[in-house]
């Protein structure tokens, strides 16, 4: 019997994305599906954990967008990560007594906590669990220094078609990409935010990248017309990420 039919859509969430890069046992599936959640549900542009805040719980994303973030003393925004399903972009709150960041909603979103009394007995029993978790905080690591490079070193073009084709296959690999294509529910000054260009840069660029027949896009769907292409001129190198081998292409 398929483990994770028994299992909550909530639950699945997170076992589907540490499977992605930690190979669980189906008892090791079971046990995180015991795990206890409180659900909220959050509208756009609304902090689910503050900078400075002193946090006993973690948060899982279920469905929705949301973002990693600091604000300057101008009040200018850099994002340092986007977080899709089945993400937990609090996990280092474990170990850490405040938080240096703040993690918020930019739509609509559904989010999962689970206290952190939960997670710690959780990987005490199950070390190939804490493992995952361990693992999953070192890949957040790894798309730190991805992004640190794509600000510091890249080229506009080179920084959008980046992060699409971070944000594409790590869609994919949690099943949320087909045909190409997946939901980008972003703003061009988010986008922006994240790679430190302006809005009319962004602009811009994206229109540079429809007009070389790279991507296409309608509404909030991108789609992803000359994969090869968008890695070519972007460098791209997703060794980063740390799939299993789901996120190959």
């Amino acid at each position: 019997m398929d483990t994770l039919a028994s299992l909550s859509p909530e639950h699945t969430r997170l076992i589907v994305k540490l499977d992605s890069n930690s190979e669980l046992t189906g008892a090791e599936k079971r046990a995180i599906g015991a795990l206890r959640l409180t659900i909220r549900t959050y509208g756009a542009d609304q902090d689910v954990v503050r900078d400075g805040d002193r946090v006993d719980r973690c948060c899982l994303l279920l469905d929705g967008f949301m973002h990693r973030y600091k604000t300057v003393q101008n009040g200018a925004r850099q994002i340092m990560s986007f977080h899709i399903p089945g993400d937990m972009p609090d996990l280092q709150s474990l170990y850490l007594g405040r938080m240096d960041h703040a993690v918020g909603t930019l739509v609509p979103s559904r989010v999962a906590f689970v206290s952190h009394a939960a997670v710690q007995e959780l990987a005490r029993e199950f070390p190939g669990i804490g493992a995952a978790l361990w693992r999953d905080t070192l890949i957040d690591s790894a798309v730190f220094r991805e992004w640190i490079v794509n600000v510091g070193r890249r080229s506009a073009i080179q920084r959008i078609s980046h992060l699409l084709c971070e944000l594409y296959l790590r869609f994919k690999v949690v099943g949320l990409a087909g045909n190409a294509s997946f939901s980008l529910p972003l703003t061009q000054a988010e986008i922006g935010d994240a790679t430190g260009l302006s809005t009319v840069h962004v602009n811009r660029t994206l229109q540079e990248l429809r007009a070389d027949g790279l991507i296409a896009s309608q509404g909030k769907i991108v789609q992803i017309l000359n994969w090869t292409g968008l890695q070519h001129i972007s460098g791209f190198d997703q060794t980063y990420l740390h799939f299993r081998s789901r996120g190959q292409t």
